[in-house]
Order: C-alpha cells, then sequence, then structure tokens
C-alpha cells in the first residue's frame, strides 16, 4: 500500500514537474514575439497621431499615479508633433489605455485607442473611425477645451448610452494634455485630472 502511493506521488509529482517546465519553455518562446509585438504596434500608434517625423525622443512621467509616456517626434531639428501614450482607470469596464498626438501649438491631431474593455456596441464605438468622441476634440486646441461631455455642463458629445465610457474618454485625453504641456515646456508640472467620472460611476449604469 505505501509503495503504491509512494509511486502515485512520484508519478504526480513528475507530470507536475514536466508541465511546468513545458509551461516555461513557452512563455520563454513566446515572451519575444510578444514584446515584439507589442512594440511594433506602440510604434504604429505614434505615426498614426502625429504628423509625418524621423526620429522620437521618449520620456516619462507619472499623473495621478498613472504612467505616462510621452514621444515628441521630429523632423530634423523641428518637432512636428507629441504622441502621448495615456490611460484612465474610469472605464465602465477597466482601464483604458490611448496615444494622443498634440501638434506643437497643443492642437490634437488624432487619438487612438490601444486597449479596452468597454461594453460591446456602446463603449465600444470609441474605436470607431470619425466617432463622437474624436469628432468633438480632433482639430481643436487642447488648451481651449474643458473635457466634459454636455451632460457635465462641458460642451463635448458623449457616445449614445455610454457616459461613463465617454467621460473616462475624455479623461484620459485629458491626462495626455497635462503630459504634453510638460513635455513642451509649457508647464513644470502637471496637474492632476479631476472630473466627473468617479462620481458619476457611483450609479453604476453606463448611460
Amino acid at each position: 500500500m505505501k509503495s503504491t502511493l509512494f509511486n502515485m506521488v512520484a508519478v504526480l509529482f513528475t507530470i507536475t514537474l514536466i508541465a511546468s517546465a513545458g509551461v516555461g519553455a513557452v512563455n520563454m518562446i513566446t515572451a519575444e514575439p510578444i514584446a515584439a509585438a507589442k512594440a511594433l504596434a506602440t510604434k504604429q500608434a505614434v505615426s498614426n497621431v502625429v504628423p509625418e517625423f524621423e526620429s522620437e525622443q521618449i520620456s516619462e512621467q507619472t499623473i495621478d499615479d498613472m504612467p505616462i509616456k510621452v514621444y515628441t517626434a521630429q523632423k530634423g531639428d523641428q518637432i512636428v508633433g507629441y504622441a502621448v501614450e495615456s490611460m484612465t482607470k474610469n472605464g465602465f469596464g477597466g482601464a483604458i489605455r490611448m496615444m494622443v498626438g498634440f501638434l506643437p501649438d497643443g492642437e490634437i491631431y488624432n487619438v487612438n485607442v490601444l486597449e479596452q474593455a468597454e461594453t460591446p456596441g456602446l463603449g465600444t464605438k470609441m474605436c470607431d473611425e470619425g466617432n463622437p468622441l474624436l469628432s468633438s476634440i480632433k482639430n481643436k486646441n487642447a488648451n481651449e477645451l474643458r473635457f466634459r461631455v454636455k451632460k457635465d455642463g462641458g460642451e463635448l458629445d458623449a457616445l449614445t448610452a455610454a457616459t461613463i465610457s465617454s467621460r473616462a474618454y475624455y479623461d484620459a485625453v485629458a491626462r495626455a494634455h497635462q503630459a504634453f504641456l510638460v513635455a513642451s515646456g509649457a508647464k513644470a508640472v502637471a496637474d492632476g485630472v479631476s472630473g466627473a467620472t468617479d462620481e458619476a460611476q457611483k450609479g453604476g449604469e453606463n448611460e
């Protein structure tokens, strides 16, 4: 009996060891391609939100305890734009990451949503080309905008039946704007971004 139990434990241990080694090997094999794919996606996102450039300088900031990365795009010695990898934790489905592009004068050139987990058919429309959120801010000077939806007394449009997602979108853009101001030298320190998002989410409905 003891011998049988020992054999069973030994076999189980061996199987677990082999399985663990296999998982570790798969992780080692896939880690590099995943990292390369992510780097390529980030590079593409930068290209999508600023005018054509030849080189970029990368800097990092922390705003509201969230990491923000700024890609200063240059053509020769001239800065043509700033691509800011920003985020918010206030999405209806959790964190939202996006790349926001600014021209040197503060005009919002384009926005590319990188990651979101919003409700399909509602909040996910923030990724659609020409969606109301992007249309409300694209080609406008961020220095002159209040990043609030009309429902909160602002001037910006929201997605139908997805107000919380819309607030979160603008929250991330506002944080990107603060990072842009620091990167461009307009401000020494970024302000924290406070908005109606946290308060609005207490109801728990994306409407």
